[in-house]
């Protein structure tokens, strides 16, 4: 296999590829009374605040169907990721509510607690998402405006009389 094919892997390529060692630190299972586990996600200035629980697959965004709050295919797949790259497709429930941002930078701060909720849920999936890079915090932010420029970087326009 060339490298170009093992860089263009699928996401169940990636769940092979997450390390099994035996000093890992183990991790316990966290849930509340009624068996949810809950955890936070961020991207750019959205913070969602997300509980799982075995289901049927139905996931609310702010008390409405994820189909009618994400609206574009692409959010909802970007939502259904940690599912599917853990063969946990159909089998939790979510319950979320997201502030902030915009509806991407909230699609994937309901990725990423999602991931952190599968890991309180179940500490033995925390390798593959891990691995498919789910667990990591996306710092990237909007840049702030400076004084004396137009935006965050551009200057305004030169002229010479």
């Amino acid at each position: 296999m060339s490298e170009t094919q093992e860089r263009t892997g699928s996401l169940q390529d990636l769940a092979a590829l997450a390390p099994v060692t035996q000093d890992a630190p183990v991790h316990e299972v966290k849930r509340d009374a009624q068996g949810r586990s809950y955890a936070t996600g961020r991207r750019k200035d959205a913070v969602a605040r997300v509980w799982i629980k075995p289901g049927k697959g139905e996931i609310v965004v702010n008390g409405r169907p994820v189909g009618q709050y994400f609206a574009r295919p692409v959010l909802r797949m970007l939502i259904t990721q940690p599912f599917l790259i853990t063969d946990r497709y159909n089998s939790f429930d979510v319950f979320c509510t997201v502030k902030g941002g915009g509806l991407s930078g909230q699609a994937g701060a309901v990725r990423h607690g999602i991931s952190r909720a599968l890991t309180h849920y179940e500490p033995t999936l925390r390798g593959i998402l891990k691995v498919a890079g789910f667990l990591t915090r996306d710092s990237r932010v909007v840049e702030r405006k400076k004084y004396g420029r137009a935006k965050a970087r551009r200057s305004f326009q030169f002229s010479k009389r």
